[in-house]
Formats: structure tokens, sequence, C-alpha cells
């Protein structure tokens, strides 16, 4: 004869799933939290051109060596701003992925 039970495999309960849940949201909340509290800096043109992206994705503030700055060749200092911000939103986006894929990691998300 087949055994009913009200709990769940591994002999857990709802009210422990749901505390496990509730636990792990406070924990990704405050994971999401410090994410935005962070600045990442990010470079290129081996320094020529420095930025800093916040957490949030925002832009905050952009340096520029004098010695990139040529009238003749614009392009090549808009190219250096477009590397530098670019590699900022990816250090962004990299830190949250690895902040979340503690909490994701075995939910193929």
């Amino acid at each position: 004869m087949a055994r009913r039970g009200g709990g769940f495999p591994g002999g857990g309960n709802m009210n422990n799933l749901m505390k496990q849940a509730q636990k792990m949201q406070k924990q990704m909340e405050q994971a999401q939290a410090d994410l935005e509290e962070r600045d990442f800096t990010a470079t290129a043109g081996g320094g020529a051109v420095s930025v800093v992206v916040s957490g949030k994705r925002e832009l905050k503030s952009i340096e520029i060596d004098r010695d990139v700055v040529d009238p003749e060749d614009v392009e090549m200092l808009q190219d250096l701003i477009l590397a530098a911000v670019n590699e900022g939103l990816k250090q962004v986006d990299s830190f949250s992925q690895q902040s979340m894929s503690r909490f994701t990691g075995g939910f193929g998300i």
C-alpha cells in the first residue's frame, strides 16, 4: 500500500519551502541593491579614455587624456569613448550575472 503524506520528497514541507523562497528573495534583493551601489571603471586606448558606470548602468563620468584630443581625428576619440563605455556596461552585466548565479544556478535561468 502506498504511503500518503502531506510532505514533499526528502521530508520537506510547504512551510519550509516558503521560508526558503522568502529568504532567497531577500538575498536576491540585497544582491541587486549592492550592485546598484557599485561603480565600475573601464578604460580604452591604453587608459586614454576612462569611464565610470554605475551598477544602475548609468554613465557617471568620462576622463579623456589630452594627448588623444586631435581635431583631425575625432572619429578615433569617438571610438575610444564607445569602447570604454561598452566595456563598463559589460562589467556591470558580468558582475550582475555572477551575483545572481548564486541564486539561479540550479534553475537554468
